[in-house]
């Protein structure tokens, strides 16, 4: 049953899609706001394709802690499913993200229309800074930056490092961050074809008030956001006993147990 219902919800998410995809090209020529309006249905339609198909929806906690006015949504990413719905979620916030999504035809136009931040990584130093401008400019219109700090999907037990960009959004935005436990990779894994049934859940943690040095900046990102994203797994495979074991650490691409030096 679970291999059928993953199989007809790729079967749909990509027919609609297309179809999806088509019927918003006018968006791309209109003004910002109904390019916003296509995308917000699109990603609508998507998530109903995931409850409808696979049966996977979404609990929300920790909304209290998001501040007034922009901030900085630092995620924990496991899955193309985060994407989606964090998008979906926040619709004015600005998504950072690596450069060669924005050359898909059509939803990567929309990405560039939509003034979402693409990132080189093989630029280094001149990436950031060129990060930390985008961000800027965005904090300037009343956005919020929405980031996946460690820059891929991480699977669940797997430990990998903070990444600087974050911090360089930090240092120059200098307006709060929240960070974001999930637990969507043991649900719509990464990079699998299986998706199995359940309850996703994201919470938004205790925000980081700006003006911390780097270094503690970074430690205490990953010391708020592993520790309730291990939290949040333990809890969705007791309430969900059908959904996979996670690995050891070892054989999921662990790396140090370590925030990365910016």
């Amino acid at each position: 049953m679970i291999f059928l219902r993953s199989a007809l919800f790729a079967v749909t998410f990509y027919a609609s899609t297309f179809v999806l995809t088509l019927l918003c090209l006018p968006g791309l020529v209109l003004p910002y706001r109904v390019a916003l309006f296509f995308e917000q249905k699109w990603l609508a339609a998507m998530l109903k394709v995931v409850a409808w198909t696979v049966g996977i929806t979404v609990e929300w906690r920790g909304e209290g802690n998001i501040p007034d006015g922009p901030v900085i949504l630092a995620a924990k990413h496991q899955s193309a499913w985060d994407t989606i719905e964090l998008t979906r979620r926040h619709p004015e916030a600005v998504l950072v993200l690596k450069r060669e999504l924005t050359w898909i035809p059509v939803w990567g136009w929309y990405l560039k229309r939509l003034g979402m931040i693409p990132i080189d990584r093989a630029k280094g130093v001149s990436a950031l800074k060129n990060i930390a401008a985008a961000a800027t400019r965005a904090r300037a219109d009343g956005r919020s930056v929405l980031i996946f700090p460690q820059g891929t999907r991480t699977p669940p037990g797997a430990v990998r490092p903070y990444l600087p960009g974050v911090a360089a959004i930090y240092t120059q935005l200098r307006v709060p961050v929240v960070p974001i436990a999930l637990n969507s990779g043991l649900f719509w894994p990464r990079r699998r074809f299986m998706k199995w049934p359940g309850i996703v859940t994201v919470e938004y943690l205790e925000p980081i008030p700006p003006g911390l040095d780097r270094k503690t900046f970074m430690n205490t990102l990953a010391e708020r956001i592993d520790p309730a994203t291990a939290r949040l797994e333990a809890e969705a495979l007791q309430r969900f006993p059908w959904l996979p074991p996670i690995p050891p650490p070892e054989d999921a691409g662990a790396a140090p147990a370590t925030a990365a030096e910016p």
